[in-house]
């Protein structure tokens, strides 16, 4: 990959994989001939045989079949490869529909939004044109409900530090992470499916659980392929042996009835326990360096090998318990040979091995799931840096800092530092000059750098913190909640973390704007003092322009920022960028004579 470009490398891929299916499909074509000739060949050979020389004519129906068998095993695997590479061309269709702002294919994860959080029904985090959309590439729940939990709780600083290590490891490896993702398309693991097999494994043997089991296994087995063997050589009268395969089908049927519920159970779920099976092998056998990847590999470490091991011979033996579906089974493996007694033997056995490892199965593909989303992410956007952190509170530095939501060409950056005494930086503006957007950039970023994801900024330095926001109140009819009283809520609730002295960083728009001016700027400026008394920071943005004249009050706490609109004639410009001081342009009258309003 000469070049780097993420969208030239999307696209190269999506050529290659196109050749690989169009090779692939005239395979499948060719084979479908084959098989047809080697049938006809097989009856026209075999029938011309028998009627010269007798049953010798056996003989090339008997190769002719095998060598049929061995096409369809082929063209079964050629069939998978075309699945393959269909989805991997669908991902990198997709990753070019990222790069060009289109988010409408993605999970919204609008289920994952709570009621009641700190900064979630702010920030975009959930719905559509969300963070969730623009980073998540995981298809297991686990993965996304993972995701969805990162997004809403910070990790540690150490946690942070590692993902960010191994995000970088994987960021690069394009062709890798994009088979991880194919392969756990190819049938999406469940909540409900971790919920059974773990169930099962925290299940006691009920049946054939005793070593005599084995011993009566291998003598029934023993009896019954020699009374055939007897009859057979004429030993045994058919009569008789008639009698005696009645009761060794009867006997089978009984012992056959304990293991129909394990088998339904995991039957059902076998095609995503092949899917977990071809993720971990996956994981097991890439060459890893960093820290946390190196400690995923050794959680699948099982004590009779690696993991994938382990879950292939689970998939075997329900793959042989499968021949319980066709009339052989039944009557003939389970007659002579206890086949289903046998398979539940091998489960239990295999259960008694393998109790303390799903968790850790579905644990490490749902955390490989969300690095894989964050090494996306820092593929497609290069520019985009890791976030360092400051081990004091507060402080906050952040270069070229943008909202990641907002298409790259139309995005404008800004630069912010906040430090020592400065508790409280006060943004006022006209109507639509950008102080909205410039705070949810603030909280988007710090919500991905406390995530261990790259931050949409060039430079960003950060004092791990609880973020808490009120921009967006709505009123709420179910518990007849109006929208000024929604906002008293969540204004309680920081007030009751800034009492404590909790490390608290708070974005606020537009204070208590469902009462009338003079309280609101009354509340107002009660509240930023309680801020600078407590010791917390804030950035607050307000159209209340004498909020600004607190700087007289506290002038080290307090500082002043702005956005600003040029008026020239009828028309507004906004520039975006961030300044200091107090603004005193102001657009609302212009903008209500626009719709009409006689001034």
């Amino acid at each position: 990959m000469k070049d780097r470009s993420p969208g030239k490398i999307y696209q190269q891929q999506i050529e290659k994989h196109k050749e690989s299916l169009n090779r692939l499909l005239k395979k499948k074509n060719l084979l479908g001939w084959l098989r047809l000739l080697v049938f006809l060949a097989t009856v026209i050979i075999s029938f011309k045989i028998f009627a010269a020389s007798g049953a010798i004519g056996l003989l090339p129906a008997l190769i002719g079949f095998a060598l049929f068998l061995y096409l369809v095993f082929i063209d079964t695997d050629n069939n998978e490869n075309i699945e393959n590479t269909k989805t991997l061309i669908n991902i990198n269709e997709e990753e070019l529909k990222i790069l060009n702002n289109d988010l409408s294919h993605r999970p919204d994860g609008v289920n994952y939004l709570p009621h009641v959080h700190d900064y979630a029904q702010d920030l975009d985090l959930f719905g559509t044109v969300s963070l969730f959309q623009l980073l998540n590439r995981s298809s297991s729940e686990q993965g996304q409900n993972l995701l969805a939990n990162n997004l809403l709780h910070p990790l540690t600083q150490d946690q942070i530090l590692k993902r960010q290590e191994a995000v970088a490891e994987l960021s690069p490896t394009v062709e890798w992470r994009q088979q991880f993702q194919s392969f756990s398309r190819q049938t999406t693991i469940t909540t409900s499916t971790e919920t059974k097999i773990i169930n099962w494994l925290s299940e006691e043997d009920k049946h054939f659980k005793s070593p005599y089991w084995k011993v009566f296994v291998w003598l029934y087995t023993v009896v019954t392929l020699s009374s055939a063997a007897a009859a057979i050589a004429g030993y045994i009268p058919s009569g008789t042996f008639l009698f005696l395969f009645t009761l060794y089908f009867i006997i089978s049927i009984i012992l056959s009835r304990n293991t129909i519920k394990p088998y339904i159970l995991l039957s059902k779920i076998v095609r995503e326990i092949s899917t977990v099976e071809k993720l971990v092998n996956w994981i097991e056998n890439k060459n890893l360096t960093s820290s946390l990847l190196v400690q995923m590999q050794q959680n699948l470490q099982a004590k009779n090998g690696n993991a994938s091991a382990q879950i292939r011979r689970l998939k075997s033996i329900l793959d042989k318990f499968d021949l319980r579906l066709n009339i052989v089974g039944p009557l003939f493996m389970n007659s002579f040979l206890l086949w289903d007694v046998r398979q539940m033997m091998a489960l239990n056995e295999w259960r008694k091995k393998n109790k303390l490892i799903a968790p850790r199965l579905f644990e490490t593909i749902a955390e490989m799931e969300v690095l894989n989303s964050l090494a996306a992410v820092h593929f497609n956007y290069p520019h985009w840096s890791f976030p360092k952190f400051a081990d004091t509170y507060f402080f906050f530095e952040s270069r070229e800092l943008g909202h990641p939501l907002i298409p790259e060409k139309e995005r404008v950056n800004n630069h912010l530092k906040i430090e020592n005494n400065t508790l409280v930086s006060l943004v006022t503006g006209s109507n639509m000059a950008g102080k909205s957007t410039f705070l949810r950039s603030i909280g988007v970023n710090i919500v991905l750098a406390q995530m261990g994801s790259p931050v949409c900024a060039e430079n960003f330095i950060l004092s791990p913190v609880r973020l808490m926001t009120s921009m967006r109140i709505s009123d709420n009819l179910a518990e007849n909640t109006s929208t000024f009283y929604a906002e008293l809520k969540k204004l309680k609730t920081i007030i009751e973390a800034v009492n404590r002295h909790e490390n608290i960083f708070v974005l606020l728009d537009e204070m208590l704007r469902g009462t009338n001016s003079q309280d609101r700027h009354t509340g107002s400026a009660a509240f930023i003092t309680q801020l600078i008394r407590q010791g917390r920071f804030a950035v607050i943005a307000t159209h209340d322009l004498e909020l600004a004249d607190l700087k007289k009050q506290y002038p080290q706490a307090l500082e002043n920022y702005h956005f600003d609109v040029q008026v020239k004639g009828e028309e507004l410009f906004f520039d975006y960028k961030l300044k200091a001081g107090v603004c005193h342009s102001l657009n609302a009258s212009l903008l209500m004579k626009k719709i009409g309003i006689e001034l």
